[in-house]
């Protein structure tokens, strides 16, 4: 089974070619076309790596980095924008972005970052649930 991926564009052709470009790659894509919409389906569940457009109406990918991260630190964001600047990139990084891609993508570019995002994911995982279980053990005094 593929990659997990949330896809986060307000421009709908961007969405559905790059999303049927991933899904060829063996990705498994959800797309989301707002911030609101992102942030249901980070509730959801399950990415391995979220793509997020950093320009968007409304609220912003900087605002939406910063809500996912609140809602699970452990998720890989992986911002996306054709307006790319060294301080949005700088302030992404800081914020807890894993990477910063400038549009239009090079999809081997972006799965390769994809990769790396599910890789960086599971040693987080197994690290939350080796200190969840250290945690059991130390109160149970075993």
């Amino acid at each position: 089974m593929g990659e997990r991926v949330l896809l986060v564009d307000d421009e709908k052709g961007f969405l559905s070619v790059m999303s049927e470009r991933m899904t060829a790659r063996g990705m498994q894509v959800t797309t989301a076309e707002s911030a609101q919409e992102a942030l249901q389906q980070v509730e959801n569940g399950g990415f391995d790596a979220i793509v997020l457009d950093l320009m968007m109406p409304g609220v912003d990918g900087i605002q939406t980095l910063k809500a996912i991260k609140e809602r699970n630190p452990a998720l890989q964001v992986i911002l996306l924008t054709g307006h790319a600047t060294l301080e949005k990139g700088i302030e992404a990084m800081k914020l807890g972005a894993m990477d910063f891609v400038e549009k239009p993508a090079d999809l081997d570019k972006l799965t390769e970052k994809i990769k790396q995002a599910q890789a960086r994911k599971m040693v987080l995982v197994e690290k939350q649930m080796e200190n969840k279980l250290k945690s059991i053990l130390t109160a149970k005094g075993w």
